[in-house]
């Protein structure tokens, strides 16, 4: 992979509209579906709604929206009848990830990781109600262990609690049963 900047990538100095380079987009359903989505974030990430992005499709759903969390844009639409499942996976640096983790828990989510050091900094996972998988990097913590990856070492030692917990949220993670 090359590591210089690419030319072939926008600079966010050309974007307008507060868009990044990359902006994700997750395509929710399950309880209350993208609607409910948007409140989740906003309960949780203190998230806020792009109003003119909203946009309703004839059959009533969710065709497009964003939610600003932070410097970024997490761009919504429900998932359409028939579409397969396919969670998410979004990684944000947060300030207080205790804080956020609790706003997680008391929006209805489920904790995958407990806040755990990880690599100079501290890491938490939560799995939402519309199955989608968060991680949550906090800043830097410098009497967090920096620790390397050694997949021999891990194999013979058993995983770490941090290694344990995704990989058995990942193989238990189905689509969600309410639209």
């Amino acid at each position: 992979m090359n590591s210089s900047t690419s030319s072939l990538i926008t600079p966010i100095s050309r974007l307008t509209g507060g868009y990044g380079s990359l902006n994700p987009f997750a395509a929710v359903s399950g309880p209350g579906g993208a609607r409910a989505f948007l409140e989740f974030l906003g309960a949780v990430f203190d998230a806020v709604e792009t109003p003119e992005a909203h946009a309703v499709d004839t059959d009533g759903l969710l065709i497009h929206s964003e939610a600003r969390i932070g410097d970024s844009c997490l761009m919504v639409v429900d998932a359409k009848p028939g579409w397969p499942f396919t969670p998410a996976l979004l990684q944000v640096n947060v300030e207080d990830p205790h804080e956020v983790l609790r706003r997680a828990r008391n929006s209805g989510a489920r904790v995958v990781t407990e806040v755990s050091p990880f690599y100079g900094s501290t890491i938490a996972r939560f799995l939402d109600p519309w199955h989608n998988v968060w991680w949550l990097f906090g800043p830097e913590d410098d009497d967090a262990p920096a620790l390397e990856w050694d997949p021999e070492a891990a194999a013979q030692e058993g995983e770490s609690d941090v290694h344990a917990t995704i990989c058995r949220a990942m193989e238990e993670l189905s689509p969600p049963t309410d639209r």
